[in-house]
C-alpha cells in the first residue's frame, strides 16, 4: 500500500477510494477533533479506525466499486493520502505495530445477561467468524467501568442496562495483560427486543443455555457441549455458577419444561438497529481509548510522538479558503 498517491476525485478502475473521499475522511475524522486527540499516535490511529469503520459501513455500502480494506491497508492509504499524516509513512509499520499491542492492554467491560430463571445468558456474535461472547467492549479515556458496559451493551444488543447494573456485580479477570470486567445483569425477561445499534459488528443476539456452554477447559477460546464456538464465555462460567448458586431467581425453572436456547435477532433476518446515522454518532463522539501510565504502555514511537499542529492548521485554512 505504500507510494499510493490519489490526485483525481474521479472513482478509480481498481476501486481506490477518490481523493475528494480521503480528504473527507481524514478532515471528518483527524482533523476535525479536539487538540488532545492529536498528541499521541495511540489516539490518531484510533480516529483512523474510527474512519475505517465509516468508509466499510457506509462508502463502499453506497458503492460496491469502492475496494474494502483490511485496518492496516486502510491506515497506509490515509497515511500516503493526507497531508498532515504523511511524514510519518517511513514509520508506519513500526506505528501500526504499537498500536495492536496498545489495544490488547486496553480495559474492557461488559455485562452478562441472565433470564429471569437464570438458565440462560444472552451471548452476541461478531460480525465477521463464527466466536461467540458475552456483549462486551474497549473502555473510553475517563470512561468508568460501569459507563462502558452500559455504552457497550446497549451499541451490541440495543438494550439499556443502566437501571439493572448494580457497580458491586460484576465478575473480573485478566487476561495477559488485559483486565475484563463483566456486571451481572440477572433477571432479564424472554421477550425483551434485542438489536445492535451499529451497523457490521453484531451479526446474531441469541439466549444460550449455561448448561450447554461448559466446555472441557476453561480457555479463552473453547466450544461448548453443542459444539458453539466460545471467545472470552468459559472461563467466566464457575464463578458465574457460583454467583447463580447463591441467589435466587425471579422465576423457579421448571423441570418439566425447561428453558431452551433461542436467537432473538439476527442480521440476515431483520434490518433493525443498523441506522447509519446512528452509527456516525457513535463514532464521531466516541473518544479514544484509555492511556496507560508512562512505563506501560506502548512502544517508543508512541512516546516520542508531537503532532505538528501547525501543518493541521494551514491544512484546514487551504481547505476553507478552497
Amino acid at each position: 500500500m505504500s507510494g499510493l498517491h490519489r490526485s483525481s476525485s474521479a472513482p478509480s478502475k481498481n476501486g481506490l477510494p477518490p481523493q475528494e473521499l480521503l480528504d473527507d475522511l481524514c478532515s471528518r475524522f483527524v482533523l476535525n477533533v479536539p487538540k488532545e486527540d492529536q498528541q499521541s499516535f495511540e489516539r490518531i490511529l484510533f480516529l483512523v479506525e474510527y474512519a475505517h469503520w465509516f468508509y466499510e459501513d457506509n462508502s463502499v455500502e453506497k458503492n460496491p466499486s469502492l475496494k474494502s480494506f483490511t485496518l492496516k491497508e486502510f491506515t497506509s492509504l490515509m497515511f500516503n493520502s493526507c497531508d498532515v499524516l504523511k511524514p510519518y509513512v517511513p514509520h508506519i509499520d513500526d506505528i501500526f505495530k504499537d498500536f495492536t499491542s496498545y489495544k490488547v492492554r486496553v480495559p474492557v467491560t461488559g455485562a452478562i445477561i441472565l433470564d429471569e430463571t437464570f438458565e440462560r445468558c444472552l451471548l452476541v456474535k461478531g460480525w465477521k467468524g463464527s466466536s461467540w461472547s458475552f456483549p462486551r467492549g474497549k473502555k473510553n479515556k475517563d470512561e468508568e467501568d460501569h459507563t462502558c458496559a452500559v455504552r457497550e451493551v446497549l451499541e451490541e444488543t440495543g438494550f439499556d442496562v443502566s437501571k439493572l447494573l448494580h457497580k458491586d456485580q460484576f465478575l473480573e479477570m485478566t487476561f495477559g495483560q488485559q483486565r475484563v470486567r463483566l456486571y451481572i445483569i440477572a433477571g432479564v425477561k424472554e421477550d425483551t427486543a434485542f438489536a445492535p445499534q451499529t451497523k457490521k459488528e453484531i451479526s446474531e443476539i441469541a439466549w444460550q443455555r449455561l448448561d450447554e456452554l461448559q466446555p472441557a477447559s476453561n480457555d479463552v477460546i473453547s466450544r461448548g457441549m453443542t459444539g458453539l464456538k466460545l471467545y472470552m464465555v468459559s472461563p467466566f462460567l464457575t464463578s458465574l455458577r457460583s454467583w447463580i448458586s447463591a441467589h435466587q431467581p425471579p422465576v423457579a425453572p421448571r423441570l418439566d419444561r425447561p428453558s431452551r436456547g433461542k436467537s432473538v435477532w439476527n442480521a440476515k433476518n431483520s434490518s433493525t438497529g443498523s441506522s447509519s446515522s446512528a452509527l456516525t454518532e457513535i463514532q464521531l463522539n466516541k473518544p479514544a481509548a484509555d492511556a496507560h501510565p508512562p512505563g506501560t504502555g506502548p512502544g517508543k514511537s508512541f512516546r516520542n510522538f508531537r503532532f505538528d499542529t501547525a501543518s493541521i492548521y494551514r491544512a484546514m485554512e487551504a481547505g476553507f479558503s478552497s
